[in-house]
């Protein structure tokens, strides 16, 4: 069983001109990862445009995410889909493929009940032998995994651990207050919360800014580790500029033109989630300056 602890990154996919799976490029942030200190690699989330990916895309996404990264950290991939059946067809794919640990996101678009997301995580769980992470995003998909149902859910083995990206920080105490007697791990997927999810008792966060500057997203994790609280939150206020730019458009596509306006060419988000105003280019070009003057990488 893997240890889900730290900053895990969900890597994005860099697109070729024609839209098409950059690999050379993907390999290249992998490592660019690993090497500044994250804790593990998430294929296929919701960085990695997994909303937009066809299936075969994914598995070859995290394929070559497997293959570079070498054993070198864990590697999470993204196997949520809206039927259980086509969840558990593309988590059995994930596990042959090489993945140490399953991110399912909650089933979007029709509404669910919580006996119903319970059984579909329920029969995820039951169909693999492999760790399988809660992924709560109820702004994207819709439903919502109640702190009830996952206190449920962590009675099973194989369900170790949950992220929550609802940007509530009670509903994430209650995770925790709900499953302290348990051996499972709260993540939070809002960067902002990392270091106060920490010390309410979670385990770290898959967080979307590690795409930017790994260095500064890893360093609050492990100043935490070593109790420097005081520097551990100034890392974790020094991100809020960047997140303020997620005001001008989709926070994925934000990220990614970030990543680009650092020099590494990993291309747009597929359309039509590919635009930002002037305005906002402007932002997120004066944040990197800022940060770039700071040393911030």
């Amino acid at each position: 069983m893997v240890h889900i602890q730290g900053i895990i990154s969900p890597i994005i996919t860099p697109m070729n001109e024609d839209e098409s799976i950059n690999e050379k490029e993907l390999r290249h942030q992998v490592s660019r990862q690993v090497e500044a200190g994250i804790d593990g690699i998430f294929a296929v989330g919701t960085n990695g445009e997994a909303y937009i990916l066809k299936d075969k895309e994914k598995e070859f996404v995290l394929s070559v995410v497997v293959d570079e990264v070498k054993g070198r950290v864990p590697v999470y991939a993204g196997t949520g889909c809206i039927g259980t059946g086509a969840t558990i067809a593309l988590s059995k794919k994930a596990k042959d493929i090489g993945a140490d640990v399953l991110s399912v996101i909650t089933p979007s678009f029709a509404q669910a009940s919580q006996g119903e997301l319970y059984e579909h995580y329920r029969a995820v769980a039951e169909a693999v032998d492999i760790p399988v992470v809660l992924y709560n995003n109820p702004a994207r998909t819709g439903n919502a995994l109640l702190p009830a149902t996952v206190e449920k859910l962590a009675d099973i083995d194989n369900i170790v651990g949950v992220k929550d990206s609802s940007g509530s920080f009670d509903n994430m105490l209650q995770y925790i207050e709900r499953t302290k007697n348990k051996d499972f791990a709260i993540l939070s997927g809002n960067d902002s919360l990392i270091l106060w999810i920490l010390l309410a008792g979670g385990v770290g966060g898959i967080a979307g800014c590690a795409n930017v500057f790994p260095e500064r997203m890893a360093a609050i994790y492990d100043l935490f580790l070593a109790g420097k609280l005081e520097e551990a939150r100034v890392c974790q206020e020094s991100i809020r500029s960047f997140r303020n730019c997620f005001q001008y458009g989709n926070p994925n596509t934000v990220v990614k033109t970030a990543v680009s306006l650092l020099g590494y060419p990993v291309g747009k988000c597929r359309r039509p989630f590919d635009r930002l105003s002037q305005d906002g280019l402007c932002a997120i070009r004066q944040v990197l300056e800022e940060y770039r003057a700071l040393g911030i990488r």
